[in-house]
């Protein structure tokens, strides 16, 4: 199914095509699903579905690059918070003290977690900061 800019919000607009990481649909999470536990916190994270529908509404309506922003994160839902953490701060200008820092969080993103969006943009970001020399400490 092709969506398009009428579609958003999709939570209003098209709720049927939402689901839960546990699979139920969008409109079985309420608060009294949460208080008797039919939903829990799991029913309550984005899904990578739901964060891809969002790119291509994005993409549909001339954002590309907010477009491409959605396929990363989708492409990080599943990723280790801990991990995620210390690629941000490596991203940090400074942080990262060599360009192979930067290019071994790739490889990481992309052979254990699958992750090839955010893989080729920290392969992107070594070359732009090695060229700006971004890697010395700045602070």
């Amino acid at each position: 199914m092709k969506l398009a800019v009428k579609d958003y919000p999709l939570s209003e607009k098209r709720a049927d095509l939402i689901r839960t990481r546990t699979g139920k649909l969008l409109d079985a999470i309420t608060v009294e699903a949460l208080k008797s536990g039919a939903a829990t916190m799991e029913d309550l994270r984005i899904t990578k579905d739901a964060l891809l529908m969002q790119a291509e509404i994005a993409t549909a309506a001339g954002r590309p690059r907010l477009g491409q922003n959605f396929e990363r994160a989708a492409d990080m839902v599943d990723v280790p918070q801990d991990f995620l953490l210390r690629a941000y701060e490596l991203l940090r200008p400074g942080r990262a003290k060599s360009k192979q820092e930067l290019l071994d969080a790739a490889a990481t993103f992309r052979e254990t977690h699958k992750a090839e969006r955010v893989a080729g943009f920290l392969e992107e970001a070594a070359e732009v900061y090695e060229r700006r020399g971004l890697f010395q400490f700045r602070y």
